[in-house]
C-alpha cells in the first residue's frame, strides 16, 4: 500500500536539520512520494533545492511553486518571470500555493486577486495544474476560477475544510479536493466527515500539510506535537471510515488520483 502526501511545507523552520529524518520516517510509513509546498518564491526555491538534497533519484520528491495569498501584495513583474523559470523545473509539478485568503487578509483583496489572475494565467501558459489555497473566499475564487478552467489542466483545493456549498461549486468545476488532518479534529472538523463520502473517487487526495494540523486522533501522539508525513496514515483511516471504504481502496484510489495529477512516477512496491 502507497500513499502520497500532496502538501507538505518541509521548508518550516520546525524541520530545520531534521528533514532528512522526516523524508526517511515517511518512507518507512508507505509513503512513498511527497510534494512540498512553495509558498513564495523564496520558499518554493527552497523546497526545489530540497527536492534535489534529500532525493537523489528523482522519484520520491517534487514541488509546487508559487505565491500564497498572504504574501500576495509583493507580486510583481519580477515576480512573475521568477516564477516562470522556476515552474521549467523537472521536480516542479504544479502553479501554487496560490489562491485567496478573505479570513486573515495579510495582504490587500485586490493584491491578492492579481496575483491569483497571474499565477492562473501561468498555468495555463505552461498547462500544469494548480495548488489552490482558499479561506472564506470560495465564492470569489470560484468566480475568478470559471473565466480559466477551460484551460487548466486541472486544479486541487488543498487542506479542504469548507461546508457543502464550497464543496459542490468546486466539484461543479471538476476540481480535486484535498483533505488533510482537520478530518481527524472533534472540535472543527466533524462537518467534514458526511462531505467526504460525496467526494467521487478520482477527485480525492490526501495530504499533512506538515507540520500543521496534526490528527488530533492520533496516538500516540509525538512529543514536538509537530506533524510529519509518515502520520498520513491517521488521515487515510479517517477518510476510509467515513467512505465506508477498506483503508487499502481508500489508498489505492487517492494515490493513484495524486499521481496521475502530478504526474509523478511509478514507485516499485517494496515487499
Amino acid at each position: 500500500m502507497q500513499l502520497i502526501d500532496i502538501g507538505v511545507n518541509l521548508t518550516n523552520s520546525s524541520f530545520q536539520g531534521r528533514e532528512a529524518e522526516v523524508f526517511q520516517r515517511a518512507l518507512q510509513a508507505n509513503v512513498t512520494q511527497l510534494v512540498l509546498t512553495g509558498t513564495s518564491l523564496p520558499v518554493s526555491e527552497q523546497a526545489l533545492e530540497l527536492c534535489h538534497q534529500l532525493d537523489e533519484t528523482g522519484a520520491h520528491l517534487f514541488a509546487t511553486a508559487g505565491v500564497h495569498p498572504h504574501d500576495a501584495q509583493g507580486w510583481d513583474s519580477l515576480s512573475e518571470q521568477r516564477l516562470r523559470q522556476l515552474l521549467k523545473e523537472p521536480r516542479v509539478r504544479a502553479v501554487g500555493e496560490c489562491g485567496l485568503d478573505f479570513n486573515r487578509d495579510f495582504s490587500p483583496r485586490p493584491q491578492q486577486e492579481a496575483a491569483l489572475h497571474a499565477q492562473l494565467a501561468l498555468a495555463v501558459e505552461t498547462q500544469m495544474p494548480v495548488f489552490l489555497h482558499e479561506r472564506d473566499a470560495s465564492e470569489r475564487l470560484v468566480a475568478i476560477l470559471k473565466e480559466y478552467r477551460d484551460h487548466l489542466v486541472g486544479a486541487v483545493v488543498h487542506c479542504f475544510t469548507g461546508e457543502r456549498e464550497a464543496l459542490y461549486a468546486y466539484l461543479d468545476l471538476d476540481l480535486h479536493i484535498g483533505i488533510t488532518g482537520w478530518i481527524c479534529d472533534e472540535r472543527r472538523g466533524t462537518h467534514l466527515h458526511a462531505l467526504v463520502g460525496n467526494m467521487p473517487a478520482g477527485r480525492l487526495m490526501l495530504e499533512t500539510d506538515a507540520p500543521y494540523l496534526l490528527p488530533r486522533s492520533l496516538r500516540p501522539k509525538p512529543k514536538s506535537g509537530r506533524n510529519e508525513p509518515a502520520y498520513l496514515g491517521e488521515v487515510l483511516r479517517e477518510v476510509a471510515l467515513h467512505r465506508s471504504e477498506r483503508i487499502e481502496t481508500t489508498a489505492a484510489h487517492t494515490t493513484d488520483t495524486a499521481r496521475t495529477f502530478f504526474s509523478l512516477p511509478s514507485v516499485p512496491v517494496v515487499s
